[in-house]
């Protein structure tokens, strides 16, 4: 656990952040600088976004997100070392429950345990995350899209909500906290849809294949393909393969839209620009030809700025329409 924490907040990291902010609270300024560093070093549409948020709020999603990252370092580091890897997560589980009862020794989780009293964080919706990160210790197949949504909801719907909590549903939209909720795990699951397109060349060196099964073999294709590369050999199959889990992915975003306008507005901003930002990883595979098998693509921080630009001008209309999805239509969809 510290082997990983370490390589995480690394010099590197450093350097491209800011300096702390000053505890108001009297609180962990060590474990804030900790989670701020993984976020800048792992999350770089995040760690952009969630400059439009207020310090308060932008610390707990740091705390949140640095939970999350650890978690999911533990499972990539155990390599053929399953049983060892399975072992660490379990312990690290354990500490983060703990750390919610009784002061931590990792300043990880002291902030996760601030950020949970804080906002009231939903336990479940943890412990779901945990479950759902256990799986990447085995070599599951998703046979069908449900079958991998149900994955993308234990491991980043989870994340969504928790996230939800930190950014607060506005007071005249509490009748609405369900919806609201709801939302934020279907970005949460467009998001790791994303991610699963983007990676799967590095997924594949892990041996490794999220991809469902079934929508594979509509074009020809298998795992054992994937995994091995020998998809190449029929990149028109490949290319009508994933551009159907692009346009998947974007009407994932679509849906989760008219949640944003339900947020308190000191939020509202962070979250469309989370969802436009990290939406613009599919025009960026889009543009490759669809070959995320040879190298991981990503936006460039330049596009990356510019959403954030426009978020902190106000401009969510531009931004709504980044996902084709305007944003009047998503707030009539909220009501």
């Amino acid at each position: 656990m510290s082997q990983v924490q370490g390589a995480m907040t690394s010099p590197e990291s450093a350097s491209v952040s800011p300096p702390d902010p000053p505890a108001r609270d009297g609180g962990d300024a060590g474990g804030a600088r900790a989670c701020r560093l993984i976020a800048a070093k792992h999350a770089r549409t995040f760690s952009i976004a969630s400059r439009l948020l207020p310090e308060r709020k932008r610390r707990g999603a740091y705390a949140i997100y640095a939970t999350c990252r650890t978690a999911d370092d533990i499972v990539d580091a155990s390599g053929l070392y399953r049983e060892e890897g399975a072992l660490a997560l379990r312990r690290f589980r354990e500490a983060a429950f703990s750390a919610l009862e009784r002061r931590s020794d990792d300043p990880i989780l002291r902030e996760l345990a601030r950020a949970c009293r804080e906002f009231n964080v939903p336990v479940e919706a943890m412990k779901e995350l945990f479950d759902g990160v256990e799986h990447d210790l085995s070599d599951h197949v998703y046979e069908t899209w449900p079958d991998l949504e149900k994955y993308c909801e234990g491991v980043a719907g989870s994340v969504g909500e928790m996230c939800c909590a930190i950014f607060g549903i506005a007071a005249d939209n509490v009748a609405r906290a369900s919806m609201a909720v709801a939302c934020a795990r279907k970005l949460g699951v467009a998001m790791q849809l994303t991610n699963i397109l983007r990676d799967v060349g590095e997924d594949a060196a892990r041996g490794r294949c999220y991809l469902p099964t079934m929508d594979l073999g509509r074009h020809g294709l298998d795992r054992q393909k994937v995994i091995s590369g020998a998809v190449r050999g029929d990149w028109n199959a490949w290319r009508a393969f994933m551009a159907f889990q692009v346009g998947r992915a974007r009407d994932l975003y679509r849906q989760a839209l008219p949640g944003i306008p339900l947020l308190q507005l000191d939020a509202q901003g962070c979250a469309l620009a989370c969802a436009a930002g990290y939406s613009k990883i599919l025009e960026a595979i889009e543009e490759s030809d669809f070959d995320t098998l040879s190298h991981r693509v990503s936006a460039s921080r330049l596009t990356l700025l510019g959403v954030a630009w426009r978020s902190w001008r106000g401009d969510l209309p531009r931004l709504a329409a980044d996902l084709s999805f305007p944003l009047d239509s998503a707030r009539q969809a909220s009501r």
